[in-house]
């Protein structure tokens, strides 16, 4: 299991720090701060080329708060399923944002008689919904710190089963071949069957005695789970049996102290055309080739944030909140833009001919796919670290939808 120190870790390799765009003297949060607090604080003017529309806004419970979180939307059957830590777990159609069902996973102590009365006015024990929602075979899965993974009928949020794994669950499930494949904090990848929830395999990789609190999400394709371990390998399991096809070590540990041989994946694996795409926090990115493990190119980039891809370019954002377009199938940089660096970036998504990333003061920024340019920003967190945006935004079509820290959800449109 992983130490409650790797919070701490993880806070100090990212370096928080706080933003406004009012007036310095008038901001408190400013009063205090040192040079290069207020020079991140500062936004740079830019060339806007559109305005984005913000189409509906709902409220998910409280949010996930100050926690360390990866949890954000799915968005699957016309319909988007979001949560809070709390244990809330909504469904709003993706047209209009109506909310069609909601359920609160929040945990009660037994009262007896008073336990009905007394849930009127207290929340209850936190479920610590956690990692993200995956949507598919009618069901909606997510997973939580106490280890609870669930599933719901996408229809009605009635509950349909509920299994227990070892470790904390950090990031969302993948489901294909009708299993629902969950990474926990453990050092665990679990298999469970789709329609049950029963086990069928599972997955063991050695857990360093310091690592990131995130884990890698796995990634199912072709027949095969992929995912990253702490240990900075990637590893390929056969879906069918749960033998391991194979492990590649993408980088090894080095330096004298443990926070120095930080070597983490803590990142989805980015699959296409046979080949597999990770980074690891220490500064290896990497393509790998699927049916052997062969490494068909290195780079140094050092990220904790999820790949992506459009057509032959891949996006990476860095620890440092640098945004970079490289050639996948060489991995030469085509482009970097860092007049966002320590603004804590998401990562950045593919919408249209352009790529978005929210930060941790509710700012989402948009990117020309080609050189990197800014050519658009919404304001969504009113610049307040309390409603930054800490996840990806989910992008369906032109459409993309976002959480921030107070659990403000958002259906904002890129013309």
């Amino acid at each position: 299991m992983k130490k409650p120190i790797q919070a701490l870790c993880l806070l100090s390799v990212l370096g928080l720090s706080g933003c406004s765009i009012v007036p310095q003297w008038m901001d408190p949060t400013t009063w205090f701060a040192d040079e290069e607090e207020l020079k991140i604080k500062q936004l740079k003017p830019i060339d806007a080329q559109f305005v984005p529309t913000t189409l509906w806004q709902q409220d998910v419970g409280g949010g996930v708060g100050g926690h360390f979180s990866r949890l954000k939307p799915a968005v699957a059957y016309d319909k988007v399923f979001a949560a809070d830590r709390h244990g809330e777990v909504i469904a709003f159609d993706q047209v209009s944002g109506k909310q069609l069902w909601q359920r609160d996973f929040a945990r009660f102590s037994d009262d007896g008689w008073f336990s009905g009365i007394a849930r009127l006015w207290r929340s209850g024990e936190a479920a610590r919904i956690a990692g993200g929602m995956a949507a598919s075979y009618e069901k909606v899965y997510f997973g939580t710190e106490n280890g609870d993974v669930i599933a719901l009928d996408i229809n009605t949020g009635e509950t349909l089963w509920q299994a227990k794994v070892k470790g904390e669950v950090l990031a969302k499930p993948a489901v294909a071949d009708g299993l629902v494949i969950v990474n926990t904090g453990a050092g665990i990848m679990f298999a469970l069957d789709a329609e049950s929830g029963e086990q069928q395999w599972l997955y063991e990789s050695e857990v360093p005695p310091l690592s990131l609190r995130g884990i890698s999400a796995p990634t199912a394709s072709a027949g095969g789970a992929m995912v990253g371990t702490a240990s900075g390998k990637l590893a390929v399991v056969i879906m069918e049996n749960g033998q391991i096809a194979w492990e590649q070590a993408i980088t090894a540990p080095t330096g004298a102290t443990e926070l120095d041989r930080l070597v983490d994946i803590d990142i989805e694996p980015l699959i296409l055309g046979g080949v597999i795409y990770v980074v690891s926090f220490d500064g290896t990115l990497a393509a790998v080739e699927l049916r052997s493990g062969r490494v068909i190119w290195k780079r140094d980039y050092r990220s904790y944030r999820r790949i992506t891809m459009d057509a032959n370019n891949l996006y990476v954002v860095d620890a440092d909140s640098v945004v970079y377009g490289l050639d996948r199938r060489n991995g030469v940089e085509l482009w970097s833009q860092n007049s966002l660096r320590g603004r804590l970036l998401t990562a950045a998504e593919p919408v249209g001919d352009y790529l978005v990333a929210g930060d941790k003061y509710g700012f989402l920024h948009w990117f020309n796919q080609s050189d990197g340019k800014l050519v658009a920003r919404l304001d969504v967190g009113g610049d307040d670290e309390d409603e930054g945006i800490f996840a990806a935004p989910v992008v369906d079509g032109k459409v993309l939808y976002t959480l921030t820290r107070d659990g403000q959800l958002r259906a904002v449109q890129t013309p």
